[in-house]
């Protein structure tokens, strides 16, 4: 009984120490749109009052209210949004909150305890503690009339509602390493993960408002490579193809079904976010791209051109 005391006892103190880390970084958003007034949160993102939240929050109106723990308040204006990542970039007008410090979410493992963190309808704060329960989930998001996937998101059953979109998801260090973007279901939260990947989006969404990404039609899971390979390599895992849009850079190039992508660009391929991070930028688009894939234990080489998305 003591021993489940004491395991109890230090939890709690995990918690209490990531929430007062991450809290007061944590704003409290209202928005303005046709469709009325919306609430979500948003995580201070840099000193001079950067804030990032969820795409999503912020849809239909380009200004709004930030409000803060400490009972600061200010107006924000929406620099840019990013359907196809969920994340966006405000900026307030005045701010003394201090900026969360953050992670990287691809350190995460399934059974790490996570922290999610809000500000909703103005509250003082709000979180809720549970582990990661899953990783490289899918999540549609609509872009337009089209309907995308976006890949590697973090799953997690620390509970969420729907105030508490575009707060923080933390580790147990108090490092954010993902933005509550959405429910998927009883007892589970979906965060888009803090990584190198979606730092380059916050990045161009600083600076430009936008990002622009090339399209290559493929949607691709990470296995196992056949050990002789692996060894050959010195690469663990490859991306396998489970889709090929018809008439997508990728079909008309030659990819198919069941290809287990090895490399693209000359960079080793183990990952979604590998390939991903390869479609970011203008460069990327109308771009040759070499892509080895292995074919029934044979190594083919495929040059494809990805489009503008």
């Amino acid at each position: 009984m003591d021993n489940e005391r004491e395991a109890m006892d230090a939890y709690s103190a995990i918690v209490t120490r990531v929430a007062t880390t991450v809290l007061p970084s944590i704003a409290a958003l209202a928005i303005r749109t046709r469709r009325g007034i919306g609430a979500g949160s948003a995580v201070t993102f840099t000193g001079d009052g950067v804030l990032i939240t969820s795409a999503h929050v912020v849809t239909g109106s380009g200004s709004g209210t930030a409000a803060f723990a400490d009972g600061d308040e200010s107006g924000f204006d929406v620099v840019g949004a990013d359907p196809l990542s969920d994340l966006a970039v405000l900026r307030v007008h005045a701010t003394t909150a201090p900026p969360a410090p953050f992670g990287d979410a691809d350190t995460l493992r399934i059974g790490q305890l996570v922290v999610a963190a809000g500000n909703p309808m103005g509250l003082a704060g709000s979180v809720t503690a549970g582990v990661v329960s899953g990783l490289g989930r899918s999540l549609p998001a609509h872009d337009g009339r089209r309907v995308r996937l976006i890949d590697d998101v973090i799953q997690t059953d620390a509970a969420l509602n729907p105030g508490n979109f575009g707060g923080a998801l933390a580790d147990a260090s108090g490092r954010v390493v993902g933005v509550n973007t959405a429910v998927a279901g009883y007892g589970l939260g979906l965060a888009m993960p803090i990584n190198s990947t979606t730092r380059a989006i916050i990045g161009e969404l600083m600076a430009t408002g936008r990002v622009r990404r090339a399209w290559l039609g493929v949607a691709g899971v990470p296995v196992p490579m056949p050990p002789p390979v692996a060894g050959r390599l010195g690469q663990s895992r490859g991306l396998r193809v489970v889709e090929v849009v018809p008439g997508s850079p990728a079909g008309t190039a030659g990819l198919y079904l069941g290809d287990v992508i090895v490399s693209a660009g000359g960079a080793p391929v183990e990952s979604v976010q590998t390939l991903q991070r390869l479609m970011l930028g203008k460069s990327a688009i109308v771009t040759d791209l070499p892509v080895t894939v292995l074919r029934r234990n044979a190594f083919v080489d495929v040059i494809t051109t990805p489009t503008e998305l």
